[in-house]
C-alpha cells in the first residue's frame, strides 16, 4: 500500500516508485495546492442584473411585451443559440476522439466528413444528479475529467474536452448547485472554485448555519450573516411577493456558491443569457429542474409536472401545462398567457440562489426541524422562530406567485385555476438524476452521460432507482412521458446484483429496441475508487480535505481511474459518444466499439432477488485521515468519512 502524505499547505509527498501512482497523486496535489489561476479563473461576473437586489421590482415592460409559449418547440432563442454552440462543439469533438483513438476507426475524419452536416454528428448532453454536497462534489469530480482546460485532463485515458463537446448540462438539487455555481461564476473551472485565492466559494468547513468566513469579500460574522438574509427576504416580502422557506434556504447557498459580496443577491439566472462565453457559445446550455407540489402534499407521485429552468425560460413539456415564461419576467401577473394591458412587467424574481434552492428544497425539511443540530444557539432560535412558522403555513415549498401559467391550458394544466405555483426539489419523484430535459425529442440529444451520486441503499450508494423511475414515468398510461422515448431499465436489485452500479453502464444500445430513438444512457454511479464517497446527504460541513478527495473520487469514477482500471474506457466512451451518429450516417460500427458495446451494454438480463447488504470495495488501498463534519437531525443525519484511498497498490 502507497501511502500518502496529506499537507494543505504544502505539496504531497509523491511516492516515486509507480508512474501511475505518480500520476494521480500529483493530480490530488494539484486540487489540494491553491496555483495561479488560468484564464478562464475565477471572476465576478459583470452581470448582477436585478434592479434592487433580491427585491423584484415592478417596471415598465419592453415594447414585445412577454407571453407565455406554447411547449411544442424549442424556443426561438435556445435554436439561435443552438446554431452556434453545435458549431462551436466540433473541434473539441473532433480532437477527443483523436485522443480516445478508436482502433482501425478515424474518428478525426469523421467529424470532418460530415461536419457541414450538422444534424449527422453527435449531440451529446450530461445530466448531474441529486444528493446535497455529496452529488455537487461527487458531480465536480466528474465535470473536471470532462473540462479540457483542467490540467492533465487532455493527457493520455483522460476525458478532457467531453464538456466542451455537450451541448446541454443539466443538474439537479446538488448537482444543480453544481451547475449554477459554475455559470454563476463566469463559468469557470473545478480546480478554479477550490483554489479561490478569496476563500468566497466551496468553503464547506463551516457550515450553512455559520456562514462564510470573514476577511474576504463576505465581512459577516454568523450573527450578521443571518440578519442579512432575513433582511433579504423581508424585502422581497415587503414588496408584496410571497416568501418560504426557500428563499432562506437559497440565500444560504448564495453565500457559499457565488463569488460576490453578501452572496449576490442581484444575480438572475436569465443574467446567463447575457454572458460572453454563453452568447459566443463556448459553453453547453444549462438547465436546472423542479418538480410541482401543492403545498401541504407529502407525497409526489411519477406522473407530476417537471419544470426546467434554463437561461432563456421556465416551464415544462409535459402535456399538462405544456409551456413556456420567459425566465427574466418571473414574477409578473400572467393571465390566459399574457400580460393585460396596464400589468407591469416584474424583474428580478429569478434570483439565481432562489432557482437553485428550489431544485433542491428538499432540504426545507431540514431546517424546519433543525432543533437538534449543533449549530449556535441563536442561529436555532432564528430557524425557530422565522422559518418554523412558513413550514406550517405549508409553504415548506418555492413560492412563484403568481402563478405564470394563471388559465393556461385550462383542460389539462392543474394549476390553472390556482394564482399560486409551488415547486419542490427535482428529485422528489424520485427522477435524481435530471434526464427530462435531456430526453425530449426536439433537443435530438443522442447520448447522455448520466453521474448518478444519489443515496438509495441503506449505505448511501445508488442503485439505478433514478433511472428505472425515468423509465416508469416514459411508461405511464397517463401519457406524461408526451412522445419521448426512453431505453429499458432494469430494476435496482438487478443493479445491485449484476454489479451495474460498481461501473459505469451503457443502457439503450440497440436502437431499434424503443418505438423511437431514444438516447443512449452512459450511467456513472458514484463508487469508492480514491474515497469513500457515501456521505449522507444532510452532511453539510466538509473540510478542504474531504472536500478535494470527494472531487478526486468523482474524477477518478468518470475515468474509471484515468483508464487504469479499464484501458479501453477511453475507447468506448468515444464509441458511446458516436453511436447513435454512426447510424443515422449508415457507418459500420468499428469492431473495437461492438467489442465496448458487449462489455458495457446492459444485455437484458435480471437477477431480482433481493441482494445482500451493499458494500463496495475500494479500487485502491492507500488511506488517509479525512474530515467531514456530520451532523444530525431526526436520525436522518449521519456521516462519517472513512478515509482517502490511492487507487494503486
Amino acid at each position: 500500500m502507497t501511502e500518502l502524505s496529506y499537507n494543505l499547505n504544502a505539496e504531497l509527498d509523491c511516492p516515486a516508485r509507480r508512474r501511475d501512482a505518480r500520476l494521480i497523486c500529483r493530480r490530488v496535489a494539484s486540487l489540494l495546492v491553491p496555483r495561479e489561476l488560468s484564464s478562464h479563473g475565477l471572476q465576478t461576473r459583470a452581470l448582477p442584473n436585478a434592479p434592487d437586489g433580491y427585491t423584484p421590482e415592478h417596471l415598465d415592460c419592453p415594447s414585445t411585451r412577454p407571453t407565455v409559449r406554447d411547449g411544442g418547440d424549442l424556443s426561438g432563442s435556445e435554436r439561435e443559440w443552438l446554431s452556434t454552440r453545435l458549431a462551436k462543439t466540433i473541434n473539441p469533438m473532433r480532437d477527443l476522439l483523436r485522443r480516445v483513438n478508436i482502433p482501425n476507426f478515424d474518428g478525426p475524419s469523421y467529424i470532418t466528413t460530415h461536419e457541414n452536416n450538422r444534424s449527422a454528428l453527435p449531440n451529446i448532453g450530461i445530466a448531474m444528479s441529486g444528493g446535497g454536497y455529496r452529488a455537487m462534489l461527487n458531480g465536480a469530480g466528474a465535470i473536471a475529467a470532462f473540462d479540457g482546460r483542467e490540467d492533465n485532463s487532455t493527457s493520455p485515458g483522460h476525458l478532457g474536452g467531453l464538456l466542451q463537446s455537450a451541448t446541454y448540462l443539466a443538474g439537479l438539487s446538488g448537482g444543480g448547485w453544481l451547475v449554477g455555481s459554475l455559470f454563476m461564476n463566469n463559468f469557470t473551472t473545478v480546480s478554479n472554485s477550490l483554489n479561490d485565492p478569496s476563500h468566497t466559494v466551496w468553503q464547506f468547513d463551516q457550515s450553512i448555519f455559520e456562514g462564510p468566513d470573514t476577511g474576504s469579500i463576505q465581512l459577516l460574522d454568523t450573527a450578521g450573516y443571518f440578519k442579512t438574509i432575513e433582511n433579504q427576504v423581508s424585502d422581497k416580502a415587503d414588496a408584496g411577493f410571497n416568501r418560504s422557506v426557500t428563499d432562506y434556504w437559497g440565500r444560504a447557498l448564495s453565500f457559499q456558491l457565488i463569488n460576490a459580496t453578501d452572496g449576490g443577491p442581484a444575480y438572475t439566472w436569465s443574467s446567463i443569457a447575457l454572458a460572453d462565453d454563453f452568447v459566443q457559445g463556448d459553453t453547453p446550455f444549462p438547465v436546472l429542474v423542479a418538480d410541482g407540489r401543492a403545498p401541504g402534499d407529502l407525497l409526489i407521485s411519477g406522473n407530476t409536472t417537471v419544470f426546467e429552468f434554463n437561461p432563456f425560460e421556465f416551464g415544462t413539456w409535459d402535456p399538462t401545462t405544456f409551456g413556456f415564461v420567459p425566465v427574466e419576467y418571473l414574477g409578473s401577473n400572467f393571465s390566459n398567457g399574457e400580460l393585460r394591458p396596464g400589468v407591469q412587467c416584474v424583474r428580478g424574481f429569478d434570483n439565481a440562489g432562489y432557482v437553485m434552492g428550489t431544485s433542491s428544497s428538499l432540504f426545507n425539511q431540514f431546517l424546519l426541524n433543525v432543533d437538534t443540530v449543533g449549530i449556535p444557539e441563536f442561529a436555532a432560535s432564528f430557524v425557530t422562530d422565522i422559518l418554523a412558522p412558513i413550514g406550517q403555513d405549508n409553504n415548506d415549498i418555492a413560492d412563484y406567485s403568481p402563478n405564470p401559467f394563471y388559465g393556461y391550458h385550462n383542460s389539462t394544466n392543474p394549476n390553472a385555476q390556482s394564482s399560486r405555483l409551488t415547486l419542490v426539489d427535482g428529485g422528489e419523484d424520485l427522477q435524481n438524476i435530471p434526464l427530462h430535459p435531456l430526453i425530449q425529442p426536439n433537443r435530438r440529444v443522442d447520448v447522455i452521460f448520466a453521474v448518478d451520486s444519489s443515496a438509495d441503499t441503506e449505505t448511501v450508494w445508488p442503485n439505478g432507482t433514478a433511472l428505472v423511475a425515468t423509465y416508469e414515468r416514459n411508461l405511464n398510461s397517463t401519457g406524461i412521458g408526451n412522445g419521448t422515448s426512453f431505453p429499458s431499465i432494469p430494476d435496482t436489485n438487478t443493479f445491485v446484483n449484476l454489479g451495474l452500479n460498481t461501473r459505469p453502464t451503457f443502457f439503450g444500445c440497440n436502437s431499434s429496441n424503443t418505438s423511437s430513438i431514444s438516447p443512449l444512457i452512459v450511467y456513472i454511479p458514484n463508487a469508492p475508487y480514491v474515497f469513500q464517497s457515501n456521505i449522507t446527504t444532510f452532511t453539510f460541513s466538509y473540510n478542504n480535505t474531504a472536500r478535494n478527495a470527494m472531487v478526486q473520487n468523482g474524477y477518478e469514477g468518470a475515468t474509471m481511474g484515468n483508464g487504469t482500471v479499464d484501458p479501453q474506457w477511453p475507447v468506448c466512451v468515444g464509441c458511446a459518444i458516436l453511436s447513435r451518429s454512426l447510424e443515422r450516417t449508415k457507418t459500420q460500427v468499428p469492431q473495437a466499439c461492438e467489442e465496448c458495446f458487449r462489455r458495457y451494454c446492459w444485455d437484458g438480463t435480471t437477477n431480482s432477488t433481493r441482494p445482500n447488504t451493499y458494500e463496495p470495495l475500494f479500487k485502491g488501498q492507500v488511506l488517509v485521515e479525512s474530515g467531514a463534519t456530520s451532523s444530525r437531525s431526526n436520525g436522518l443525519v449521519t456521516a462519517a468519512v472513512v478515509g482517502l484511498m490511492m487507487l494503486f497498490m
